[in-house]
């Protein structure tokens, strides 16, 4: 039987070291580089606010203290522009402290993203929860994170998004074995491999930064080994579950996403999203989609 458990928790893990953007990041975390003009763990805050998650927690680390600085209030500043009379920017700056309840643990030395959500684990208790990842980017009109939880209601246990990739970019996922259900974008996951060679992959459906978890994943993570690059993986610690029956935290489904995913994890990849959002900025689109055209073709 279904747990009927509302799912009403959000967790970010937020802890990384953002090597893959130095010299930036050696001050700044990566989750504060900017999309246009807002960091980019805003947005993923904002998409668990819309899935009707307001309470959040962020797992942090060693230099992410801008992060909770972000999302309180700026006294000083919003006096500055209350003076001024400019409440456009006023709004602004007040938005990410009113958006959700935000509550903060450190995770203390980078032991892989498995660790990470253990470290929401005194938060969370024994109710299942929505993991949001800050390398991903979902478009606010592809609603994924609210059909997930309605998967999770309707099936229990836990449940992670899934999306076709080329199957030579495999090796950079964990990878999903599925079987088909009744409904065409929800399958039963029957096994994972985290980051495998295009040829060992089990499918070319790969994991993305979304997952609706059970609490028994606590108890699997405390007994998980380091896994993959000597980390403790979150997706070693699913396919447990995946194997298991409802009355011990299982089992595992996976939402086929096929809408617009924004990957921010790499530079080439972040410059592509920063182009995407301006382009669908009505303030921006008007002036900055002419030039790029003008720009690319003298290229």
């Amino acid at each position: 039987m279904a747990d009927m458990h509302p799912v009403t928790k959000a967790v970010v893990p937020a802890a990384g070291l953002g090597t893959r953007f130095l010299p930036a990041t050696k001050a700044t975390p990566k989750e504060m580089l900017p999309i246009v003009d807002k960091p980019a763990i805003q947005y993923v805050v904002e998409e668990a606010v819309s899935a009707g998650l307001l309470d959040v927690l962020m797992v942090t680390g060693k230099n992410k203290r801008s992060i909770e600085d972000h999302f309180d209030r700026a006294i000083e500043l919003e006096d500055v522009l209350e003076a001024k009379g400019d409440d456009e920017r006023l709004s602004q700056v007040r938005e990410p402290a009113d958006l959700a309840t935000l509550h903060y643990v450190r995770q203390g030395e980078p032991r892989g993203l498995g660790h990470a959500v253990l470290c929401a684990k005194q938060h969370v208790g024994d109710h299942p929860f929505a993991c949001l990842l800050g390398d991903d980017l979902i478009d606010h009109r592809d609603e994924l994170l609210k059909r997930m939880i309605e998967v999770r209601r309707a099936h229990g246990g836990s449940v992670i998004a899934l999306m076709e990739v080329p199957k030579e970019q495999v090796s950079l996922y964990g990878c999903a074995a599925i079987e088909p259900t009744s409904e065409d974008d929800v399958v039963r996951v029957t096994d994972l491999v985290e980051k495998p060679p295009a040829e060992e992959a089990p499918s070319n459906w790969a994991v993305i930064g979304r997952y609706v978890i059970d609490p028994a994943v606590f108890e699997v993570l405390e007994n998980t080994p380091p896994g993959r690059g000597g980390e403790i993986q979150l997706t070693d610690a699913l396919r447990t579950l995946a194997s298991r029956g409802s009355e011990e935290g299982g089992p595992v489904h996976g939402v086929l996403f096929r809408g617009r995913r924004y990957d921010t994890g790499n530079k080439l990849d972040y410059l592509r999203t920063v182009v995407q959002f301006a382009a669908d900025r009505a303030d921006l689109a008007p002036e900055f989609i002419p030039w790029l055209k003008e720009f690319l073709g003298s290229r």
